[in-house]
């Protein structure tokens, strides 16, 4: 899908965060007066006397801010904000469908593992038929009997790998 290439028009803007800052740099983005995102989902964390379900960033050290790409420099000056991601020697952009796509994942409730996006040679492309993710195209990854889907993330270089079930697959 093609979006327009709009100068004028605000884009998601990709920054990467010093490490376990996204929370408080979310905060100093929203003071400053800057439209920013920080996609979180829940992760069941273990102390030594409790287990407790927490809130945590979905991409460690990511945070997307809606801007104009001259107002980077600006943005730059935010303290937690440590650099501009930057994809094929531009300022990495978060597309409409990927940021709906990580919505979907977060609203599905599944257990999400993010991981650094990798060369896939192996595996077989496949669309979700059925369920909250119905749509989507992505590569499956087989665990003994379980199946995993991951969907790429292009200009994050990253991916998100979520458990489904096999039936709900269709080989394209």
């Amino acid at each position: 899908m093609n979006e327009t290439k709009d100068p004028n028009e605000k884009k998601w803007l990709v920054f990467y965060t010093k490490s376990r800052a996204e929370k408080k740099t979310l905060e100093l983005l929203t003071k400053f007066g800057f439209e920013a995102w920080l996609p979180t989902h829940k992760v069941l964390r273990q102390w030594s006397d409790r287990k407790k379900k927490v809130e945590v960033p979905l991409f460690n050290s990511y945070i997307f801010v809606k801007d104009w790409e001259a107002n980077i420099t600006e943005i730059l000056k935010v303290p937690g904000i440590s650099w501009n991601i930057r994809h094929n020697g531009s300022p990495a952009v978060l597309r409409t469908s990927e940021q709906e796509a990580i919505k979907r994942f977060i609203d599905t409730g599944l257990t999400l593992e993010i991981q650094a996006a990798q060369e896939l040679t192996q595996g077989q492309e496949v669309k979700v038929m059925d369920g909250p993710l119905k749509g989507l195209i992505g590569e499956v990854e087989s665990n003994h009997n379980e199946s995993k889907l991951h969907v790429t993330v292009d200009s994050l270089g990253q991916q998100i790998l979520v458990s489904i079930d096999k039936n709900l697959l269709k080989p394209l």
